[in-house]
């Protein structure tokens, strides 16, 4: 009997161990995409990272979910680059975005806006101890950046509300390359981070005002690259959104009652993404915070007073 128990508990370690080995790999796989011939997108478990690659090194935009990653994205980008990264954007605060900076090398110009570094700190305070504080954002705008490295110039704005209050988006000028970050989900339903600023009904202006830059092919954050059709097409879908929001809110429906009435069809193909137990990004979730963003059922989170 003991020794069909211990058996047993080899057998169940043995396929944890297995298990913990195969979700680290998946985990830190990456997918190294060419978009132009300075600029390309890696694709991982987190968000869309860009890499462009300057006379003098590379510059990338946002780092992923874990260290791990990190450090396979600094690789890449010194390899794409040519030379040691020159600066890292994070779009905003989001974990699979940034969570691979302490990654990089103590001293890395590392960009995002005011209100970004205010979420990090409040947020996500726990993970930016010790080492990893030395890789939080070092340079932060509130509505607008630009970075000239050699050759390259890089345009960084933050266009208002929309994934949150904080969110940039990066244009890459010479290459006409724009990523946007989660200000855009390509074929996804998007997080709609109300308690960060974020809003449904302003989205849709935040996205005319990206639009008005001169770009021919973009970043999402999540989902393949694509051009400014794709990104109008979500638009498209963010703004029948905002519009059951609207009437949610002057009909007095419920929740239930939104799910029902809302017009919404430009969200077929549409995929879901979910982490366990985490959060699942579909359909009644969006509808759900557009319903919530036009009862006013929500509870923003509160930044010091120098970020408002």
């Amino acid at each position: 009997m003991k020794k069909t128990i211990r058996r047993a508990v080899v057998v169940l370690v043995l396929v944890i161990a297995a298990a913990a080995i195969y979700g680290y790999r998946r985990a830190t796989e990456l997918e190294v995409v060419e978009v132009t011939k300075d600029v390309h997108a890696i694709y991982g478990f987190g968000g869309n990272v860009g890499v462009l690659a300057t006379d003098r090194g590379a510059v990338v935009v946002d780092t992923m979910t874990f260290r791990a990653q990190g450090t396979k994205i600094l690789e890449a980008a010194e390899r794409i680059g040519g030379g040691p990264v020159q600066a890292v954007v994070n779009t905003h605060y989001h974990r699979d975005h940034t969570h691979g900076n302490p990654a990089f090398p103590a001293g890395t110009p590392i960009v995002a806006t005011d209100r970004t570094l205010a979420y990090l700190k409040k947020v996500d305070g726990d993970y930016w101890q010790g080492a990893a504080a030395g890789t939080l954002p070092n340079q932060t705008f509130r509505n607008e950046h630009e970075m000239k490295i050699a050759d390259k110039t890089i345009r960084l704005i933050h266009p208002g509300r929309g994934h949150t209050d904080g969110d940039l988006v990066v244009l890459f000028v010479e290459d006409r390359v724009l990523h946007t970050g989660d200000l855009f989900f390509n074929g996804r339903y998007p997080n709609i981070d109300l308690e960060a600023g974020g809003s449904v009904r302003e989205w849709v202006a935040a996205i005319d005002r990206v639009l008005e830059l001169d770009f021919d092919k973009v970043i999402p954050g999540h989902g393949p690259v694509t051009d400014r059709e794709g990104l109008r097409a979500f638009q498209k879908f963010m703004r029948q959104l905002a519009d059951a929001g609207d009437q949610a809110m002057k009909n007095g429906w419920t929740l239930e009652q939104t799910e029902r009435e809302a017009k919404i069809d430009a969200d077929a193909g549409y995929k879901t993404m979910s982490i366990p137990f985490v959060v699942k990004l579909d359909r009644d979730f969006a509808v759900r915070r557009a319903w919530e963003e036009a009862t006013g059922k929500v509870q923003r989170i509160e930044l010091p007073e120098a970020t408002q």
